[in-house]
Parts: C-alpha cells; sequence; structure tokens
C-alpha cells in the first residue's frame, strides 16, 4: 500500500535483545519476544528453602507472598526501565507483563500443588488446568491489566481441586494483583460461551499456562467443533454490534480531544476485534496470518503492527504514569505522555500537540484497516451486506474506468485507471456523483499511487475543475473531503494542507480537533 508516512518514533528504539537478561522467562505460548524478567528455577528455590521453616500454614503463604512479592517489584521496575529506555518499543513490554503474571502463576500453582496439598495419586475428576483467557489469554498486558483466568476441570469440580483454586487466589489476592477468574468444566464452557458473547470472546484467546495441558486442549478442540466452526456469522455480528455501541459510548467521534486508548473510535479494542474475528472464523494464531488469507496485504499489516505498537506504548506509559489502570488521555495525561516517549516542542508547536497528531493519525490508519478488513468479510458472504442494500439491489450506472461491486464503486481496470492520473480525483467525483461508498480495492490503489499527483497534475485545469465540482456541484461535499482526507490524497493534491491532517490545538476551547 505504501501510502501514508508513518509517524517517526521520537527517540531511537531499543531492540528487546540488547536489554540485560537475569534469567529465561517462563515458557509459555506465545511469549516470544518478551522480556526475561522472571526466575523460576530460584524461585521456587527460594520458597522451598524457608517453607518448612514456618510455623503454619498462614505463615507459610505470608512468606510465599513475601517472595512473590520482591520478584513481582522487581520484575515490573526492569519493564518500565525498559520502557522508559525505548518509550516506542511496546511489544516486548507488553509481552514482557504477560510473562512475568504467567511466572507468579505457574509458582503460585506449584506451591498449591506440591506444598501446601500435595496429592500423587490423581482421580482423572482431580484434572486441572490453569488457563489465561482475554487480554492476558493472547500474552498483552499493560502494567495494571487484569489477571483473567480459567481453572478447567474436566467433570465436577471436586474438594482437592476446590483447595488448590482457593489456596492461588488467596495469594494471587494477597499479593494486591487483580484477578478475573472462574472455575468450569469442559460442559460449563461451551455452555455458557454459547450464551453469552462476552465469555465467548475470552474462549477465543484462551491459553494454558500451568497444569494439565491436555485438557486445555480438549477445550481448544470442543469450542471449536462445537461451537465456533459453525456460527462465525452471529459472533461477527455481535462484535461490531458491541464495536457500534462502544463508539457511540465514546463520542462517536475519532478525533475526540481527551480519546480513550483502548476503547475510543479508533483505538486498541478495534484493532483487537479484527483479530478476534480472525481467530474466530480462522483459528489465527498471530496477525501476520491475515496476511497470507487474503485478508491485508503486506503493507497493510505493517500498518497494523506500527498502530498496534503505538497505541500499546501509549497504554503502557498511561498505566504507570497513573500507578494504576487509566486509558483515557486526559489533558494532563497527554503532556505526561508526549514526555515520557520523548516528544519535543517545535516548528511553533508544543510537544503535546506533536504527539496527540500522532495518536490521531494511527487512530485513523486503524479506521482504514477496519473497512477493508470488514469489506473482505462482506466478499466472502460471511458478514451481511447492510440492511438497506440487501432491500435496494438496482446498482448506480458508473462511468469507465469505474465499475460496481458490493455496492460500492471500484475500478474495472488498475492498469487502466492508472493511464490517467486524474482519475484519483474523478474516483472521488463519481462517488459522489452516485451516491456510492468507495470500494476498500480502489482505496488501497489509490493509496499505493499518490505519487501519482505531482504538480504537473495540480496544475491541470481538469484537475481543478474536477476538485471544484466535488466541493460546489454534487450537494455537500463532506463524505468526498473526509475520505480523500484519510487516504492522503487531500495533502497530496494540496500540499499545504498536509501539515494540518490531524492536528490538534491543545486548550480546552476544542470539542474535536
Amino acid at each position: 500500500m505504501n501510502k501514508h508516512p508513518q509517524p517517526s518514533p521520537p527517540l531511537a528504539s531499543k531492540a528487546a535483545s540488547e536489554n540485560d537478561a537475569e534469567s529465561a522467562p517462563l515458557q509459555t505460548a506465545g511469549n516470544a519476544g518478551a522480556l526475561a524478567v522472571f526466575d523460576p528455577a530460584s524461585t521456587r528455590a527460594a520458597i522451598t528453602a524457608r517453607f518448612r521453616k514456618e510455623d503454619g500454614a498462614v505463615q507459610q503463604r505470608a512468606m510465599i507472598v513475601e517472595v512473590l512479592g520482591k520478584a513481582l517489584e522487581k520484575g515490573r521496575a526492569a519493564l518500565a526501565e525498559s520502557l522508559s529506555e525505548a518509550p516506542v518499543v511496546s511489544r516486548p513490554i507488553t509481552r514482557g507483563y504477560a510473562a512475568l503474571h504467567d511466572g507468579i502463576v505457574d509458582t503460585v500453582y506449584w506451591a498449591a500443588t506440591t506444598l501446601f496439598h500435595p496429592n500423587s495419586v490423581h482421580t482423572q475428576g482431580e484434572r486441572l488446568a490453569v488457563l489465561a483467557v482475554g487480554g492476558y489469554g493472547r500474552f498483552e498486558m499493560a502494567p495494571h491489566s487484569d489477571i483473567d483466568l480459567l481453572f478447567l476441570t474436566p467433570h465436577k469440580i471436586t474438594p482437592w481441586v476446590e483447595s488448590i483454586v482457593e489456596t492461588m487466589l488467596y495469594v494471587l489476592w494477597d499479593l494486591k494483583l487483580k484477578v478475573g477468574q472462574a472455575s468450569r468444566t469442559l460442559r460449563d464452557c461451551i455452555r455458557l460461551a454459547r450464551e453469552d458473547f462476552t465469555i465467548r470472546t475470552s474462549m477465543v484467546e484462551q491459553r494454558v499456562i500451568c497444569g494439565d495441558s491436555a485438557l486445555a486442549q480438549e477445550l481448544k478442540e470442543k469450542l471449536w467443533s462445537e461451537l465456533f466452526k459453525n456460527t462465525a456469522p452471529e459472533f461477527i455480528e455481535a462484535k461490531l454490534n458491541e464495536r457500534a455501541q462502544r463508539h457511540r459510548k465514546q463520542g462517536g467521534q475519532r478525533y475526540v480531544v481527551e480519546p480513550n486508548v483502548k476503547e475510543g473510535k479508533g483505538g486498541l479494542r478495534d484493532l483487537q476485534s479484527l483479530f478476534w474475528i480472525a481467530k474466530y472464523m480462522h483459528g489465527v494464531n498471530d496477525a501476520k496470518e491475515l496476511v497470507a488469507l487474503g485478508m491485508f496485504s503486506e503493507d497493510e499489516f505493517e500498518t497494523f503492527v506500527t498502530a498496534e505498537d503505538f497505541l500499546w506504548a501509549v497504554r503502557c506509559h498511561l498505566h504507570l504514569i497513573a500507578d494504576r489502570a487509566v486509558d483515557q488521555l486526559s489533558f494532563d495525561m497527554q503532556v505526561a505522555v508526549a514526555e515520557r516517549m520523548g516528544y519535543a516542542d517545535g516548528k511553533g508547536r508544543r510537544a503535546v500537540e506533536h504527539f496527540m497528531q500522532d495518536y490521531f493519525l494511527q487512530a485513523t490508519r486503524v479506521g482504514e484497516l477496519t473497512r477493508i478488513f470488514l469489506t473482505g468479510l462482506e466478499e466472502t458472504h460471511v458478514k451481511s451486506e447492510p440492511v438497506l442494500q440487501r432491500f435496494f439491489k438496482r446498482q448506480p450506472k458508473v462511468r469507465a474506468p469505474f465499475a460496481i461491486l458490493q455496492n460500492r464503486i471500484t475500478v474495472q481496470s488498475e492498469d487502466a485507471f492508472l493511464d490517467d492520473k486524474l482519475n484519483i480525483l474523478r474516483l472521488f467525483e463519481e462517488a459522489l456523483r452516485t451516491g456510492s461508498l468507495i470500494h476498500p480495492d480502489a482505496m488501497r490503489i489509490v493509496s499505493a499511487n499518490l505519487h501519482l499527483i505531482d504538480d504537473d497534475m495540480r496544475e491541470r485545469k481538469e484537475a481543478v475543475r474536477i476538485f471544484h465540482d466535488l466541493l460546489l456541484k454534487h450537494g455537500n461535499p463532506e463524505r468526498s473531503l473526509r475520505r480523500m482526507n484519510e487516504l492522503g490524497v487531500l495533502a497530496a493534491f494540496l500540499p499545504e494542507f498536509e501539515p494540518i491532517v490531524a492536528m490538534m490545538q491543545f486548550n480546552m476551547y476544542h470539542h474535536y480537533t
């Protein structure tokens, strides 16, 4: 696609491999790229050496909390320091927090099953798997994200399993961790996931941390064969409805002056929703697999990664500044995050204004990716077309080299379209004239060929006429101008406009940028 210039990191980045690692991280699924911040062997040795010396279960548990608390504090400090040294490199940080908590949970499970409640002979009903679900299951965590756990058993929960779960939760709570937890059987998981889309979404990203891995695999296979396999359309519709409601709650605009980096329009939740849908449909474990599936091009995947890394960095800085879970970029937080991420005053604008312009550029990219992805679903007949389009099937007549596909305007032939660079402007005029939306395939072609909009094109009388007609001839031009802006056409055709794309003024008199 090679379209928009991505915001440049304000500070030089350091690769995760440059960070000194004191020990290997817990080897859990998906921890590639995570910083090494927890040493399970030395932690267990320290607990074992002191366990028998303590007098009673209460003192033993307090000792374990003390040892793990120090390990947790040390790991958090290492991750915070790494982020301060490379403030825009978020991927090893978010995975590092997940790996750190994996180490804590795994050690607590080990202590519960070998020190507090040893059981040398397990019955079939006493199998137990501890799984991470939700964002934690995706192996991504901000500094103060919740730890969402599923304690999975094959059948009815036995007294031994109940003792293990109770001991684990007491230790985790004593560590002041925010734990979301559920104890369920295999049948419970399928039944509840079928009834509740929130539970179903958390099940999409389940990942075993410790315990009976075969039992966790059995859940994964049952979810796919008994639930996911035949219910993709209803899951997609539910996620899209949830997304629309979330956007309305956050103001319905991408450019609000105090955006929510997680829940807002163009935020992390929108990217996660795309991945949830892809994983539900195809079982993908990495967003890069969307390229092979034809959902994204290579360039679009790079855009996905850039936006995700930037937004996660912002969220991590927010949590560290507030020392709690905060996702709203309030005015005071904007200044603090801009400073931590290395932005500086320049070109007559404050550092915070440069930072927020980059933020809104990334939010715009997320919106564009969402359009491309959802139209791809329509093309494969997984997601139904909009209701009005199903009722009114008569397609508008368009001029060559354009065509109508899925009730959207696109190009008949890429070569024919690019033979005349004025067709880039004509695409928007034709869309406005016919009242049609622009197909993402056409958007991709335009975005990949912005270099055609040069001085020669800008000076042509025909180009000026088309642009004037866009403004004056076809009614309200707002839709075409907004799309031209998001695709980079407006900034390319009017170079003076480029510096103000996604610009914000840092004051309390503007509701939107």
